[in-house]
């Protein structure tokens, strides 16, 4: 028997499995076997031309931690001894209370272990509890091995030491209690559900993703399963055999710019997601590869090949033209000149006539047309203490709007004056409505509000003296002056 309990030890030792044990915490078991005496007749233990008595039990055992359960039993049967000279025999029943510490782990198909307790047996044909018939077994020990036959059913080998306190069961008092030998043969039945909330087939214990998603392949840790070890499950893994990145939904990025290696047009250079992983050295939204003048400076307007812009086609680029929608010349950054003077139509206030910087592009006035304004201005009368124009004056006035309309990018100021005679406040007054009146007879000419400015200045700015009647005339009068 001895050869026999150590190779199961050693045969346990061979085999692994996954356990079930923590999952079915509960387990009982129907033995059978045969009971050996030690006493003061003699010893049987382990031997085998003795006479050996059968017995049978049950057993509940609770699953505590991993190495460790505990174990009631529970045993009817025949004790005795038979020498072929002497010995006795008695039935009995016993119960034992054991601590059981396994010696390997559950994964193990064949796990040897020892055990602990207290016991009593009941010494009597019928079940008599009298206590001059119970002896207490203090202790119980022994050892044994079960064999995992499947997730629930186990075969279980085992040896039962009973101590007891009593040496008159064999009819002698000699000075030695009657122990007992009980070689035990059986099967245990686990019991209880095991828990797989997520129904991947991994119990609660061994899981290590109890929420994986229903229908997803595990693995043995309950864990979706990640082929290329990204650690981006297979299920989310957009590039489930290839390494890739967590932010890419698992597929490989070698540039490290954002843009899976795919849809990246330039997987071995950095780039932008909107140019589908492309570089673009000077910023003008078109890719290096596309890019047909790659070193724009930054900020100008670039057409589909990168290059900058000409909308125009005039030769001058839009980041440089002045009239970058309407063809001009070089010379005057893109913008046209129609009367063709070096002055650009938006600069020209006479784009139509010929004329110099100075006069914004308008054409230099005539001296003699000068001369001429100047003597409309000193033909201009006005009704005694009025701003009425006379009659006289009208024709000098159509005269001047002719004038006007041959430079029309020219403007007119008209001056009031009065002498000295009267108010002060009442001589500005007049003059400002005089040179208004000339102003307003002129708009209704069709000369341009825009082009007339009317100023009085009173006696402020005499030209003569006002002590005489001759100076007083030169003092009323009416200035025009011509300017761009």
């Amino acid at each position: 028997m001895k050869k026999v309990l150590f190779l199961c030890i050693c045969i346990g030792f061979t085999f692994a499995s996954r356990a079930q044990t923590q999952d079915k915490k509960w387990n009982i078991g129907l033995h059978g076997g045969i009971t050996q005496y030690h006493g003061d007749l003699g010893r049987d233990w382990y031997k085998t031309d003795k006479a050996m008595y059968g017995f049978g039990g049950i057993s509940v055992s609770r699953y505590l931690w991993k190495y460790l359960d505990i174990n009631a039993m529970y045993s009817r049967g025949t004790l005795g001894y038979d020498s072929g000279v002497t010995g006795y025999k008695s039935d009995f029943s016993s119960v034992a209370l054991n601590l059981r510490l396994n010696l390997i782990g559950q994964e193990y198909i064949a796990r040897p272990y020892v055990f602990g307790g207290i016991g009593a047996i009941l010494f009597d044909r019928q079940l008599n509890f009298h206590k001059e018939k119970i002896d207490s077994a203090l202790p119980t020990a022994g050892g044994g091995i079960n064999f995992r036959l499947s997730p629930v059913i186990s075969l279980n080998l085992q040896e039962t030491f009973m101590f007891t306190n009593n040496d008159s069961r064999d009819g002698v008092v000699a000075g030695a209690d009657d122990d007992y030998l009980m070689h035990t043969v059986g099967l245990t039945f686990n019991l209880g559900n095991s828990i797989d909330t997520d129904k991947d087939g991994v119990t609660e214990r061994k899981d290590y993703c109890p929420d994986t998603p229903s229908g997803i392949a595990v693995d043995k840790k309950g864990c979706p399963l990640d082929r290329d070890g990204d650690d981006v499950a297979d299920y989310l893994d957009t590039c489930p055999d290839i390494a890739g990145s967590k932010s890419l939904n698992g597929c490989p990025d070698k540039d490290n710019d954002g843009v899976e290696d795919s849809k990246d047009r330039c997987p071995d250079q950095p780039g932008t997601t909107e140019l589908n992983g492309c570089p673009d050295a000077d910023k003008d939204g078109i890719a290096d590869l596309d890019d047909k003048c790659a070193n724009t400076k930054q900020g100008t307007k670039v057409d589909d090949k990168g290059c900058p812009m000409d909308s125009d086609n005039d030769g001058v680029m839009d980041d440089m033209d002045r009239c970058p929608d309407i063809a001009g010349v070089i010379a005057l950054k893109g913008c046209p000149d129609a009367d063709a003077d070096g002055i650009a139509d938006i600069d020209d206030r006479c784009p139509n006539a010929k004329g110099t910087s100075a006069n914004k592009g308008c054409p230099e006035i005539t001296k003699a047309d000068i001369v001429r304004i100047t003597y409309i201005g000193s033909k201009i009368f006005f009704e005694n203490n009025s701003d009425k124009l006379k009659v006289a004056s009208l024709s000098q006035l159509d005269e001047l709007s002719k004038i006007l309309y041959k430079y029309d990018g020219a403007s007119l100021t008209i001056e009031g004056h009065t002498d000295s005679v009267g108010a002060d406040d009442f001589n500005m007054t007049l003059s400002q409505k005089r040179s208004e009146s000339v102003r307003q007879y002129l708009i209704g000419k069709g000369i341009s509000d825009a082009r007339l400015i009317s100023i009085g200045f009173g006696e402020t700015k005499p030209v003569a003296t006002n002590n005489t009647s001759l100076g007083k005339a030169k003092n009323r009068r009416v200035e025009l002056k011509t300017n761009y």
